[in-house]
């Protein structure tokens, strides 16, 4: 049994450009990401918890678009884009679990940041690398347990409908509304797995933020404001971007689909996302750009011998 991709331009232009533009955003994530990884590695002074939750960020969210992107350039180039039935089921529970895995790590720099701010002097005794590992561990580890659970459940109904889905890859919407057979529980467990993905650690993360904004304000100087705000802000902003496409992908009904739509929204966290993730962590972290500036002097310079 295949699927079929309705989702892909059939204008020879049209697929020429989306090849390209693919391409290029691919290559910026990857290159971000492994340059942020390098950095973070290199650079004694970034071997801190938070720099070990952002390099570990970076490494998921390389596996996570590697899942889906490769796929995405082979079909635009293929006459056929297929995939099977097993192929699909795998791309689905790599895609949300390290999707998962993503929103998890979020919470857990969320954490490190609660503990830095709110409790300096007891930083050091509670976020060792012991610690730090073990947290990014269980992110992955309880992401694809989650997935698995979840697309095993989703693909024990039949599909009986023409097995075409309107979307780019083997999301969880388009491919449910393949059912034939009544699919409210397969909803309900949609939206239990998102709420433990998504709403939990968003839940978790905005109490964090409450904890460390009010401990912010009792801070009487302004250059512990400004530090303590470009240490937050960059992580802020990545938590509403991934945050808010997922919430509105998976914590909703699937009656409320709208393919068009569904499918602009998953190019945003699928290639958007990863992409301004590293724009964002280097933009507004100074001590960032001038390591990541060492990094790519030095790299250019030993070419260059």
């Amino acid at each position: 049994m295949e699927f079929v991709f309705l989702a892909y331009p059939t204008q020879p232009e049209l697929r020429v450009l989306s090849f390209l533009g693919v391409s290029l955003v691919y290559t910026l994530i990857i290159s971000g990401n492994v340059l942020i990884i390098v950095a973070i590695q290199t650079e004694a002074r970034l071997h801190t918890p938070m720099y070990y939750f952002l390099g570990s960020l970076s490494g998921v969210e390389i596996c996570y678009t590697a899942v889906v992107v490769p796929h995405i350039l082979a079909n635009i180039l293929q006459s056929e884009k297929t995939i099977t039935l097993l192929g699909c089921a795998t791309q689905m529970i790599f895609f949300i679990g390290l999707g998962s895995a993503d929103c998890l790590l979020l919470a857990s720099m969320a954490y490190d940041r609660y503990v830095a701010i709110c409790h300096p002097l007891q930083y050091p005794l509670t976020m060792t690398l012991t610690v730090c590992v073990r947290l990014v561990m269980a992110s992955v580890v309880i992401g694809l347990f989650l997935s698995i659970q979840l697309v095993a459940f989703i693909f024990s109904l039949p599909f009986c409908r023409a097995q075409s889905i309107e979307h780019f890859f083997c999301d969880v919407p388009p491919v449910m509304r393949l059912f034939c057979a009544c699919s409210h529980i397969h909803e309900q467990s949609v939206l239990v797995a998102a709420t433990l993905a998504i709403a939990m650690p968003f839940f978790f993360i905005a109490t964090s933020y409450v904890f460390i904004a009010a401990a912010v304000l009792k801070i009487h100087s302004a250059v512990g404001h400004h530090r303590a705000f470009s240490t937050c802000s960059s992580h802020l902003s990545v938590v509403l971007l991934q945050y808010g496409c997922c919430a509105f992908m998976y914590l909703r009904p699937n009656s409320s689909y709208y393919p068009k739509q569904d499918q602009f929204i998953s190019l945003v966290y699928t290639l958007g996302t990863p992409m301004l993730n590293p724009l964002i962590y280097t933009l507004r972290n100074s001590e960032m750009k001038g390591i990541l500036g060492r990094v790519l002097t030095r790299n250019c310079l030993s070419h260059s011998k």
